[in-house]
């Protein structure tokens, strides 16, 4: 082969390996940081087949969909001094590319340490019980102090939820004991709501009753239909109060 043919492949060579590190597919969901000799360009490269000048050019993908943060179990001691361990989940998604790659090192490890330190500091604001039954309000409020933190990285938290809650055993009792209560002084006061209506029901059936005497005739012979559908053997015969305490007032006036 000769010198011509050797400088030939030898360009050949050296363009090949410009063009596979110069050319790249940037995915729908990514864009292309580039540094030009360690200068950021104002704009990153958008989807599709993407060629840069290497080596004066550096491309750097960055995805731009939803992460997924799984935040580990933090120690945390509530408002009202109620040790309890919480974990949760956070999601989030890179909005300026160009920020999250100059403004932070690796913004997936500090948004991950960012929620783990808030998500101490806010659970410790609120009680247990306000915990266990207000969870959106931890949540939206974990939400919006993540996002207030990021904003500057160019990320944006869309939502924040805690996961689980573990609660001492002494203090899982305590609460059982609490639930039980609480359901039986709502069972008492039910009780004493049908006694009180079922007692105001009476009196109005004790006046209409003291205003149409002929009607008590008439319950009593609704009574006497209700004991004979039993096909019992015993016979009742009701005999109307009143006639009973006549009898008394005469035979008192006879003594």
């Amino acid at each position: 082969m000769s010198v011509a043919g050797i400088v030939i492949a030898f360009c050949i060579f050296i363009f090949l390996i410009w063009f596979f590190n110069s050319v790249y597919v940037i995915k729908e969901w990514e864009r292309g940081v580039v540094l030009r000799l360690g200068r950021m360009l104002p704009e990153p490269k958008p989807a599709g087949l993407r060629i840069v000048v290497w080596p004066i050019d550096k491309l750097t993908r960055i995805s731009l969909r939803v992460e997924t943060l799984d935040v580990p179990p933090q120690d945390v001691i509530t408002r009202d001094n109620v040790s309890v361990k919480v974990n949760a989940v956070c999601y989030f998604r890179v909005l300026d590319a160009n920020l999250a790659l100059s403004q932070v090192q690796n913004y997936l490890y500090a948004t991950s340490q960012l929620a783990q330190t808030n998500l101490r500091s806010v659970v410790g604001q609120f009680e247990l019980d306000e915990i266990l039954s207000e969870r959106e309000k931890v949540n939206s409020k974990l939400q919006v102090i993540l996002d207030q933190d990021t904003e500057p990285w160019g990320i944006k938290v869309t939502k924040v939820e805690v996961k689980q809650v573990d609660i001492p055993e002494n203090m899982q009792r305590a609460i059982a004991r609490q639930a039980e209560a609480e359901r039986e002084r709502r069972a008492k006061v039910i009780h004493a709501d049908g006694e009180f209506e079922a007692s105001t029901k009476l009196a109005e059936a004790a006046g209409v009753l003291e205003k149409e005497p002929a009607a008590i005739q008439l319950r009593y012979l609704q009574t006497l239909v209700e004991i004979g559908v039993e096909k019992n053997t015993t016979i009742v015969f009701p005999l109307p109060i009143d006639i009973i305490s006549q009898w008394v007032t005469s035979n008192g006036g006879k003594k």
